[in-house]
């Protein structure tokens, strides 16, 4: 008997004893491998550095441990185990000045971590695709997406729709700064051509997403990080050329990291295409231009992009007949039926890492924007165009559009314990002139001359929106996540519309967005997740112009699965979306 239990306790401590083996690589964001990367145990201080090949391995007893991989230059990750056999595991490090320019988008993006569906396009995927066309046609391929081109080239006017809600329920963001029109609510991607050369990388959320800055944030959400500090110098010329005399010519440089952490880089492109549709020609003109200083702690960028577009008007559609008997026909014939617009954009960011746990993000913006579309009418009554003209008469009048838009973002961030806490807010202030002027008529009336007003209105928007939002740790599988948005917006305008239609108002909303949801992991690299999310929209010019002001709402339900790792992804998704 006292064999026997001599033997239970010599097997009952060598399988207390049992010992299991981590192995795993350690690479850089380009999948590179890092020879020399430290790997330490954070409970017994146990350790050992990558090879090589950025290979390691560590023999440890059956228990939970935290890993601490480090590389000089980036940024340490933490990783949780539970070892109960061997395992293998792949580490990415990023290097500390991306994680520096991600404080950029930090605030509207999600991770792995939110119950959130979204999808992340980098500079190398994004790469692979950009040939001029605008960015909605390079997220073709995205689940939920569809995207149109009135040009059906993909250059000039593009849309994007996702899950069914157009551009004006999309929200976009530049480096956290909105870019939709705050009138109109829409995205219009001709005034950024070639923009996809410029981007860094990009995170399209599905639904109503994370809470983000501007008009539009309702049936999903696109934010876009420009070009990262390069940390060498390098000068780049590319030209492409496609179908239907589609012409793209780009020319980049970056003086690379210089005098201890300056650097200055830019991007000039054109762009020119006959379009698929007859006459439906763009001509596009853009650049881009940063200034960076990069330290430990601090990133500081002065930004500006923009430039000019000319695209002949293709967006009238065709019926039936016309589809068959010519389906490249354009109802256009008028040679100057153009859109001629200038649009130019001011940044200037300011991202500080206070401490180990605190960073914080200031962005300021302004916009100018400027142009106009001609039309040519035939037979018109001259009380449309404030007797200007003769009834009956032909003319040929100019729309426009004057606009000052100015935002100024600020967050913080505080990480630590497994605690991710994210609170700021954005203030945007808009102001635009809408008029309309006859440049040329068939029988102009007495006393009347060339440029003449028919119509005039001015219009100021403010919007004010503050939120704050958490992930953390529920159980070492379940984490959760609840993020508060509150939104204030007052919207005024008077004048004439371009119909000479009386319109004045005055017009504020106040909006309460609550977001919350849960994150369960069933290994290292999948999770499930639950979550709901509420969004409100305002009414836009057009809706006012018909008599419509009350404020559109949404309720989101969603549910999904999602495996990651540095090979392939997978992610399946249902929702439930409720709009009244």
């Amino acid at each position: 008997m006292k064999i026997l239990c001599f033997l239970l306790l010599f097997i009952n401590t060598i399988t207390n004893a049992q010992k299991f083996t981590i192995s795993g690589k350690v690479n850089d964001s380009n999948l590179l491998p890092l020879a020399g990367a430290s790997i330490l145990v954070d409970d017994n201080k146990q350790g050992v550095s990558s090879d090589n090949s950025g290979e390691f391995s560590l023999n440890l007893e059956q228990g939970n441990y935290k890993l601490i991989i480090s590389y000089t230059g980036y940024t340490s990750v933490e990783k949780e185990i539970e070892l109960t056999e061997n395992k293998e595991i792949v580490i990415t490090l990023a290097q500390e000045n991306f994680i520096m320019e991600e404080v950029l988008v930090k605030a509207v993006r999600a991770n792995s971590s939110t119950p959130v569906t979204y999808s992340n396009l980098d500079k190398r995927e994004i790469s692979k695709r950009n040939l001029g066309q605008d960015i909605p046609i390079l997220l073709n391929y995205l689940p939920s997406v569809i995207s149109s081109s009135d040009a059906g080239a993909g250059i000039g006017y593009t849309y994007l729709n996702v899950r069914g809600s157009n551009s004006e329920r999309i929200n976009v963001t530049i480096n956290g700064i909105p870019y939709n029109d705050a009138e109109s609510q829409g995205t219009f991607w001709v005034n950024l051509g070639d923009f996809a050369s410029s981007t860094e990388s990009l995170q399209l959320q599905r639904g109503i997403g994370t809470s983000t800055n501007g008009a539009g944030a309702f049936g999903a959400s696109l934010n876009i990080l420009t070009d990262a500090i390069s940390e060498d110098a390098y000068g780049e010329i590319s030209n492409s050329v496609g179908s239907y005399n589609t012409r793209k010519h780009t020319v980049k440089f970056s003086t690379g990291m210089v005098n201890e952490g300056f650097e200055l880089s830019g991007r000039l492109s054109k762009i020119n295409s006959d379009g698929y549709v007859d006459r439906a020609f763009s001509d596009l003109k853009s650049y881009f231009l940063q200034a960076s200083y990069n330290n430990d702690h601090r990133l500081v960028k002065a930004i500006t992009f923009g430039g000019s577009e000319r695209t002949y008007q293709s967006w009238y559609g065709l019926d039936q007949q016309q589809l068959i008997e010519d389906r490249r026909q354009n109802p256009y014939t008028y040679e100057n039926e153009v859109d001629d617009y200038n649009q130019n954009h001011y940044q200037l960011h300011w991202n500080e890492k206070l401490s180990n746990n605190w960073s914080a993000n200031l962005g300021l913006n302004y916009t100018k924007g400027k142009g106009f579309f001609e039309q040519f009418k035939t037979e018109e009554d001259a009380a449309n165009f404030n007797y200007i003209i003769e009834d009956n008469s032909d003319l040929i009048v100019r729309r426009w559009l004057d606009n000052d838009f100015y935002v100024i973002n600020l967050n913080t961030s505080y990480n630590k314990n497994r605690l991710d806490l994210i609170t700021g807010g954005s203030y945007s202030n808009y102001s635009g002139d809408h008029f309309g002027e006859v440049i040329w008529g068939s029988n102009l009336s007495n006393g009347s001359s060339i440029s003449d007003r028919y119509y005039f209105s001015d219009s100021q928007k403010e919007d004010f929106n503050i939120f704050s939002k958490a992930t953390f740790d529920i159980h070492n599988k379940l984490s959760g996540y609840l993020d508060l948005q509150g939104r204030f917006v007052r919207y005024q305008t008077e004048g004439l519309t371009s119909r000479r239609v009386p319109i004045d108002v005055d017009a504020k909303y106040n909006f309460f967005n609550p977001k919350a949801g849960l994150v369960y992991s069933l290994r290292d690299e999948s999770n499930l997740y639950i979550s709901y999310a509420r969004a409100h929209k305002e009414a836009n010019r057009n809706d006012f112009e018909n008599g419509v002001s009350s404020p559109e709402k949404l309720d989101d339900f969603e549910m999904g699965w999602r495996y990651i790792n540095d090979q392939f992804r997978i992610s399946s998704n249902l929702y439930y979306m409720n709009y009244t």
